[in-house]
C-alpha cells in the first residue's frame, strides 16, 4: 500500500492546491495511516459514514461534507462539521443557518455549481449561482460563512467536456473575487485537469487509497 507515496504525486502535481482525501468506503486504519503523516482535512459523501469516522477518530480532524445533504440530516453534523462542501439549494443554506445558531456556530460552506451534463448532478445552475453570489441574498444568514464555489464535471472520457465545464466553474469564481477565496474541482479521475483550469481544492479519494 503505497497511500504516501500517491499523495506525494498528487501533491507534486497540485502544488497551489489544498487536498481534501476523500475517505468514501475506507477503513479506519487506512484513515488512521494518512492523518498519521500530517493530514487534518478529509472529505465523506455520506452522513451516517461521516458520523460513524467523526467519533471513532481524532477530533482535530476538519470533516468536509462532499455529497448531497438532505435538509433533515444537517442537524447531525452541524455541532462538528468544519465545512460543506455540498450547498445546492436555498433550502438548504436556510437549514445550515439555523442548525448554526442552535449550536451557537457559523458553518463554512462552499456554494455547489451544476457543470455536468448528468442529471445526477446537483447544484445551482451558472444563472442563479451568479445572482446569489453577486448580490447581499447570502448575507442575511449570520451563521453561514460562504468561502466559494464547488462543482463535479461530466464523468466522461471526452477530455474537451471537462475542462469546458470547468472552465465555465473559473469564470464565475474570478467574476466573484476578491469576495471568495475557494474554487473546489478536480476528483481522483480529473484531478489535474481541475488544477490547470485553476482549482485550489481538490477531492480525492480513489487515486490515494488504490493499491
Amino acid at each position: 500500500m503505497n497511500f504516501e507515496k500517491n499523495i506525494e504525486k498528487i501533491q507534486g502535481q497540485t502544488k497551489k492546491a489544498q487536498l481534501i482525501v476523500v475517505t468514501k468506503n475506507q477503513s479506519l486504519k487506512n484513515i488512521k495511516r494518512i492523518y498519521q503523516i500530517g493530514h487534518r482535512n478529509f472529505g465523506e459523501n455520506k452522513v451516517q459514514d461521516l458520523l460513524t469516522k467523526q467519533q471513532q477518530l481524532p477530533h482535530d480532524i476538519n470533516w468536509h461534507m462532499i455529497g448531497h445533504l438532505q435538509s433533515n440530516k444537517v442537524k447531525l453534523i452541524a455541532p462538528f462539521i468544519h465545512m460543506i462542501q455540498s450547498v445546492d439549494s436555498l433550502k438548504l443554506i436556510k437549514t445550515i443557518n439555523n442548525c448554526g445558531e442552535k449550536n451557537q456556530r457559523i458553518i463554512n460552506c462552499l456554494i455547489q455549481i451544476k457543470i455536468a451534463e448528468e442529471d445526477t448532478k446537483h447544484g445551482f445552475s451558472i444563472t442563479e449561482a451568479t445572482q446569489m453570489l453577486r448580490t447581499d441574498i447570502l448575507s442575511q444568514y449570520n451563521y453561514i460563512s460562504v468561502k466559494g464555489i464547488m462543482g463535479m464535471a461530466s464523468f466522461t472520457a471526452n477530455i474537451n467536456q471537462i475542462k469546458k465545464e470547468f472552465k465555465l466553474m473559473k469564470q464565475l469564481f474570478d467574476s466573484c473575487r476578491p469576495k471568495y477565496k475557494i474554487l473546489s474541482m478536480g476528483m481522483s479521475n480529473d484531478y489535474t485537469i481541475a488544477y490547470e483550469a485553476g482549482s485550489n481544492m481538490i477531492r480525492v479519494g480513489s487515486a490515494i487509497f488504490k493499491y
